[in-house]
């Protein structure tokens, strides 16, 4: 046998020393994460409701049954996909066409990003009591649109424009952040890479569709993919605007999650849904790695 001599004790240090740093974030994040999680997924195949002081009883798939054939879980599904698809496309150019303006050198540009940014760090609790207001039937929008609609627009509460409404919050709350994120990678971008551009003849917004584009294409995939995991798990303007009315129109999958276990106390039902939302979103990430060239 080898003995271990002082020299690879100190190489088993050196190799040991970073998972010990790590171990308080690892033992900390498997009891707030790993360990609810995977009791989450016990609980999807149990059935654990209104008395939470009795055991769990096993009734392997039969929460997944009853998802398959739940209305609500089947129109909050098709809810989140209309969010999904009417928002990251809006995030991921409105975004990059602001990042291009803002990174103009230009006197007082500094403010218009400040502007653009301040959405960010607003509370979404604030932001959405405030369009609730916005929205409401004698609110400032129906009193700008008073001479085209004269009953005005029934923003949150119709099944036509609530979940609309809903999205034009989140889509209002992103643009600064990702913005951010492109402004980043623009500026990574050096000015001899247009002027090049220009002598080859693309110059105003041709050399952006020419130059730009292109070499923005890691940040495009970064925030399509984020924007599209941030869009399904939507769940704070839902909830203070519309809380998923009227008529189911703009309940979103979290939303249904959350008034399962909390309203109804259905918690093994509300597990099978975190587990549907849990294997969409990884599906999205899975997504980005590829978007990303990383292989599995």
């Amino acid at each position: 046998m080898n003995r271990l001599t002082p020299k690879n004790w100190i190489i088993i240090q050196q190799r040991l020393t970073p998972y010990f740093f790590l171990l308080p974030a690892l033992i900390i994040l498997g009891l707030t994460v790993f360990y609810p999680a995977l009791q989450a997924f016990y609980l999807s195949f149990t059935r654990y409701e209104y008395d939470i002081t009795q055991a769990p009883q096993w009734v392997g798939f039969a929460n997944f049954q009853r998802l398959s054939k739940d209305p609500v879980f089947w129109q909050t599904l098709v809810n989140t996909l209309i969010y999904l698809v009417g928002v990251v496309p809006i995030l991921v150019i409105a975004p990059l066409i602001l990042a291009i303006l803002v990174n103009q050198k230009l006197r007082g540009m500094n403010w218009f990003r400040a502007a653009y940014y301040t959405p960010v760090v607003i509370s979404m609790v604030v932001a959405g009591i405030a369009f609730k207001w916005l929205y409401a039937e004698n609110g400032l929008l129906n009193q700008l649109l008073k001479g085209i609609f004269p009953e005005g627009i029934p923003w949150l509460t119709s099944p036509k424009f609530a979940l609309y409404s809903v999205m034009a919050v989140t889509i209002w709350k992103g643009l600064g952040y990702y913005m951010v994120i492109y402004l980043a990678g623009l500026q990574s971008i050096g000015a001899d890479v247009y002027e090049a551009a220009a002598i080859d003849g693309s110059d105003g917004i041709s050399k952006h569709w020419d130059i730009t584009v292109p070499l923005m294409k890691p940040y495009l995939a970064l925030v399509a993919v984020i924007s599209a995991i941030s869009a399904t798990k939507v769940f704070e303007e839902v909830y203070i605007m519309t809380e998923g009315g009227p008529r189911n129109s703009s309940k979103t999958i979290v939303y249904y999650l959350y008034e399962q276990a909390f309203n109804n106390l259905e918690i093994s039902y509300a597990c099978t849904i975190g587990l549907v939302l849990f294997l969409i979103i990884l599906s999205l990430s899975i997504v980005r790695l590829f978007l990303n060239g990383v292989s599995l």
